[in-house]
């Protein structure tokens, strides 16, 4: 169960964790990418067109085609990703799904949640791919 992101999200951030950790301009196949972190092709197609056009993955179409990042893993923030495929309003809407929550008007985990939110988002903004590619690739190479 996610508590944050969507699967499509997830997906998507795994996605493109693989591809900074393989650290090459060569475009891999989705098929490539699906095998490795256990995904359906068919998803993992749909989130990396739509992240190509966002202009954070290259794409190439045809027999030798696939996927690769459009810029260095250093320059892509977390929240990049997440912003294009979920949205950043997960961000400010109420986690329960209580219409307007507020400090006026709380929901009961309110409080504890916005301590979560800011951190999460906090560290979303800060971290780049490229910090994460050798937990990336041990983290696939277990699954």
């Amino acid at each position: 169960m996610t508590i944050i992101f969507s699967k499509k999200c997830e997906y998507g951030l795994q996605a493109c964790l693989y591809l900074a950790a393989l650290n090459t301009r060569e475009v891999v196949p989705s098929e490539e990418i699906a095998k490795q972190l256990k995904i359906p092709k068919e998803f993992v197609s749909k989130i990396l067109q739509s992240l190509t056009a966002s202009g954070l993955i290259y794409s190439k179409k045809g027999k030798f085609g696939g996927f690769s990042l459009a810029k260095d893993s250093s320059k892509i923030k977390l929240i990049d990703i997440v912003g294009v495929i979920d949205g950043l309003e997960i961000f400010e809407r109420c986690v329960l799904g209580f219409p307007n929550c507020s400090p006026d008007t709380p929901c009961p985990v309110h409080d504890r949640w916005g301590e979560l939110r800011t951190k999460t988002y906090q560290m979303l903004t800060e971290e780049t791919l490229d910090k994460f590619t050798e937990k990336t690739l041990t983290k696939i190479n277990n699954l």
